[in-house]
This record gives C-alpha cells, sequence and structure tokens, in this order.
C-alpha cells in the first residue's frame, strides 16, 4: 500500500504511527426458473489462444509492464476470484496487505498467488483465463518473514512455461507446463537440498524468500531473500540465483555492500535484469530500512559490478528503503535504471518519495523523478503520447499521489507520464530538478475529508497498452480505469469495490487482452 491508507483522519494516524516506527496490527446470488421443454442455448467452447505471456510482477524482467497486445475494452468484469480467503483489516479499516501479481501464460491460463488464513498459508490456483474456472493448485508451505504490512507471495513464470512460487526456509517451488493439471510440484533449496533435509526446522524458522522472483530467458532465476540470527552455517541474508539445471550460487547482502548494517535483500523488491540480460539489479537494506543500496551483479556469477547508496536528491542523505512497499527497479530500453524510495525525512514531501534515476553502470545519478513510494515504474514508449515533442523513445509512468495531511499534501491525487530526460522544477520542493511532467491526470472521486482532493491511485505497477495508446490504473475509490494517452483523460471505467484503503496493487494483461487488477482482496478479470 501506500503510506495514506485511506480518506479520513484516521490517515493522518497511520502515517504519523510509520514515521514513529510503530507497529501496525492487521488485525452473489440469483434464482429463477424456466420451463422444462426450453432449454438455454448451451455456452460456445473457449477460444484457444496464443498470445503473449505476463511473466509476473511488472510483466517481464525488466518490470517495464508494457503489454504485447492490445487490450479489451472495459466494459465488464468477466470474472473474480479471492487472493485471501482472510481478510486482516487494521482498526482504522486499512488493508495492510500487499498482493502478488498474476501471471499469465500464452494459452491464458491465469496463475493466482492466493493466501488461505489469517497468518497466511499459500496456494498458486490456475484458473481458466476464458471464465476463471479452476484448472489446479499448488499448496506452498512459505512463511513470512518478519514485517508489518504483510509480504507479497508472488508466482513467476519462465520463457518455458515453468512456474516458480517461494517455499519455506528459503526455497523454491516449481512446476513444469503451467498449463497442465498433471504436472508433478517439486522443490530446490538454493544452498543445498541436503542441507534442508538435514536441518529443516531451523530453516524453516530463519531463513525465508522475501522478493518476488525473477526469470532470465533462458530460464534461470533471480530472488532476494532474509535470514535471521540462528540460520545454519551462519547464513545472511542476500541474492540467490538457481540456474534452469538447478544449479546455484548466492551472494550476502553484507560481502556486497560492505556496510554491516545491510543484511538481506529490500522486502517484496524483485530483482531486474538488464535488456541483454547480463546484469541483474537488486535493492538491499537493512532490518529498520532506514537506508539502503542498489546493486549492480554479474547475471551469472553474482559477482559485484557496481553499487550505489540510494540518497534523497532533496538532503543528499540517505533515503528511506522501506519493507513496507514494494518498489522494485525497472531498466529502460536504453538501459537507465528507475527505482523508488522514501524521502530521509517522513513527509519532508509529503510523503510521496523520489524516483531515484541512474544510468545502467550506476555510476552516474540522473534526474529524479517527484514520486517513488511503493511504485515501480512502467515503461511508456513514447509514441503513445501524440501530443509529445520531445527526444526520449520512452517515457515513464507512475503514481503522482500528493497525500493530504502529509506535510503540505492537498490530496489532490494524480498519475504521471514523465520524460526521463526532461526536467523542470519540483512543484512541491522547488530547488529540486525532477523530471518534465508529460501528462498528467486526476483521479475523479473526492475525498470526502479533504475538500477539493481526490481518492488515492491503488497501484504498485501499471500495465501500458502500446497498442489503444493507454494505461490501466487502479483507484481506491474502487474502479479500474483506461487513461487515454492521445486524450489524457479517463475514457473507460468498471467497479470493482466499492472502494477502501489498501496496501498498493498491480495491474496485469492476459494473452487474449483480459485486464486483471486487485481490489479488496479479489482479483477481477475485466473485458468485454
Amino acid at each position: 500500500m501506500h503510506l495514506v491508507a485511506k480518506r479520513g483522519q484516521g490517515k493522518l494516524a497511520l502515517l504519523a504511527a510509520v514515521a514513529a516506527g510503530a507497529v501496525l496490527v492487521a488485525c452473489g446470488g440469483g434464482g429463477g426458473g424456466g420451463s422444462a421443454s426450453v432449454q438455454p442455448p448451451a455456452p460456445p467452447p473457449p477460444v484457444a489462444v496464443n498470445g503473449p505471456a505476463w511473466l509476473g510482477f511488472g510483466g517481464s524482467s525488466q518490470h517495464a509492464a508494457t503489454s504485447q497486445i492490445a487490450t479489451q475494452d472495459l466494459i465488464r468484469i468477466r470474472w473474480r476470484t479471492p487472493v485471501d480467503l482472510a481478510p486482516q483489516y487494521s482498526p482504522q479499516g486499512y488493508l495492510l496487505v500487499h498482493y502478488g501479481s498474476p501471471a499469465i501464460t500464452s494459452k491464458n491460463t491465469v496463475l493466482v498467488p492466493v493466501k488461505r488464513n489469517a497468518t497466511g498459508g499459500y496456494t498458486i490456483e490456475a484458473h481458466a483465463g476464458a471464465d476463471g474456472s479452476l484448472l489446479w493448485s499448488m499448496a506452498s508451505d512459505w512463511i513470512m518473514p518478519p514485517h508489518r504490512w504483510s509480504p507479497s507471495f508472488n508466482v513467476t513464470l519462465t520463457a518455458t512455461n515453468r512456474v516458480y512460487a517461494a517455499g519455506s526456509g528459503g526455497r523454491v517451488l516449481y512446476r513444469d507446463d503451467a498449463d497442465s493439471a498433471s504436472s508433478t510440484n517439486k522443490s530446490i533449496a538454493f544452498y543445498g537440498d541436503t542441507s534442508y533435509s538435514a536441518n529443516k526446522a531451523t530453516y524453516d524458522a530463519t531463513v525465508f524468500v522475501n522478493t518476488p522472483i525473477t526469470a532470465d530467458s533462458a530460464g534461470n532465476i533471480y530472488f532476494g531473500f532474509t535470514a535471521l540470527a540462528g540460520a545454519p552455517g551462519g547464513l545472511k541474508g542476500g541474492i540467490a540465483r538457481i540456474s534452469a539445471d538447478g544449479t546455484a550460487s548466492f551472494a550476502a547482502a553484507t560481502t556486497l555492500t560492505q556496510d554491516s548494517n545491510i543484511n538481506k535483500a529490500a522486502m517484496n523488491s524483485a530483482p531486474a535484469l538488464s535488456t541483454d540480460e547480463k546484469t541483474v539489479y537488486v535493492a538491499v537494506n537493512g532490518d529498520n530500512g532506514t537506508k539502503g543500496y542498489l546493486l549492480a551483479l554479474d547475471a551469472a556469477t553474482l559477482v559485484l559490478k557496481a553499487k550505489v547508496l540510494l540518497l534523497d536528491p532533496q538532503t543528499q542523505v540517505p533515503a528511506s528503503v522501506s519493507d513496507d512497499g514494494t518498489a522494485s527497479p525497472t531498466i529502460g530500453t536504453d538501459g537507465d535504471v528507475f527505482f523508488g524510495v522514501l524521502e530521509s525525512t517522513y513527509a519532508q514531501h509529503n510523503a510521496r518519495g523520489w524516483l531515484l534515476h541512474f544510468d545502467a553502470t550506476l555510476a552516474q545519478s540522473k534526474t529524479p523523478g517527484s514520486f517513488g513510494w511503493d511504485d515501480t515504474a512502467s515503461i511508456v514508449p513514447a509514441s503513445m503520447v501524440p501530443g509529445y515533442a520531445g527526444s526520449s523513445k520512452y517515457l515513464i509512468m507512475t503514481k503522482y499521489n500528493n497525500y493530504g495531511r502529509a506535510g503540505s499534501g492537498d490530496s489532490r491525487n494524480k498519475v504521471a507520464v514523465l520524460d526521463p530526460n526532461g526536467t523542470q522544477a519540483d512543484t512541491i520542493t522547488p530547488a529540486v530538478t525532477v523530471m518534465k511532467e508529460v501528462q498528467t491526470v486526476l483521479g475523479l472521486t473526492p475525498d470526502p475529508s479533504f475538500p477539493g482532493g481526490v481518492v488515492e491511485w491503488c497501484i504498485n505497477t501499471a500495465a501500458v497498452d502500446p497498442f489503444t495508446k493507454s494505461i490501466l490504473v487502479n483507484s481506491e475509490d474502487g474502479f479500474l480505469y483506461r487513461w487515454d494517452m492521445a486524450t489524457n483523460k479517463l475514457t473507460q471505467s468498471v467497479q470493482l469495490t466499492s472502494g477502501l484503503g489498501e496496501s498498493y496493487t498491480p495491474t496485469a494483461v492476459g494473452a487474449d487482452g483480459t485486464v486483471y487488477a486487485i481490489n479488496n482482496a479479489v482479483l477481477f478479470a475485466v473485458g468485454k
């Protein structure tokens, strides 16, 4: 989610509690009949689909979230399924749970991570994209790492249609042919299956996969993990790699950074791969989340190529890399790297944070964006925006909330398309130069607790559709919207729920162009 969870006076209290380091405790029908002699026509058989796969969080290993197929018009909810069978709401009514993104195969099987009980208990469900019918399910024994806001449990596809998900003790679970109900479930531990078998209880209690899994085109996977005191062999948190043939390696965050305060991968932050897949970028931090580094590692060996301490552009002191967020690196088509952080002093930038921007080597710090909190930037081909006259080949789409009662925030919450190579003075902190706003659009639903304000946008990664020149964005008002780049208007919408304050959620696109969004612990399939 966001730091500002919902409209109302409770929002400020929540913000203050997080800033102070307080622990937040997440505490259809129908009928009718018909003539016996007149039967309704049988539904037509599902149409076979062979389209582009959506591999997991951010759609690709660069987290560009750019669809390879035109999305269907947002006309109706075609089907829905819960992603949490026991959602735990805070005393203020907020849903402080990060839900994993669906992954969708090229044959349109939708892989849905599902939380089964109050404290965890996860399953991957495979649903037919045509109608949502359940095809198969796979239980996971993954245990949540220590947290305040419940971390995300994710599912990832490889180019060969193998599906991966986190298991207990730092293991990963997998099965081949994600479209098949008869595939065998398997698991692998990056530190060795023999070691896990010999000390299962201790590994389960001390070692946790704590990021989404990212796969390259050869089927090699990358993920972050955390290890508590007492982990077998003195294992320290960091980054792991498992090749398609099961060969594994890992590197400790403390060793990579040479900083004793940095001991794990940042929670929920998926590793990203360069476009040539030779470099893997990963965010690491410490237990308190007060500072962190972005690392560039050799994708084959996990040897450090470069590192950068993540600094607040205004104060030039370490920014906050919070474990309450889900920001992951995004890689531009030119190799530039984008990563969202919180400001060094809470609410100094209205709790918006900053989108830090580096070249591929991390040696050059470039112009930041004016929003970074709990958001992974999406890549927008410049040709999608007819009015754009700059020189950039691609633009950056981010959430652009301006949280009411956080600093000088006015609750005029927007989404934005930014020019990574254009500049302007920041509208909140004019002394800071930020990426130029190309287009922004304000939400539609008034915030009753803040005159002139509107309800927050509720996305941590938004799907971009170059074919219709639009972006699919979810709002806390309970609606899924299409943001049209040609008109700069919200041209289509479907109401999913009555709306609530919740952790930020992803949007995704299926192999047949169906749009997927999560609201109030339910995944909705929206289309024509």
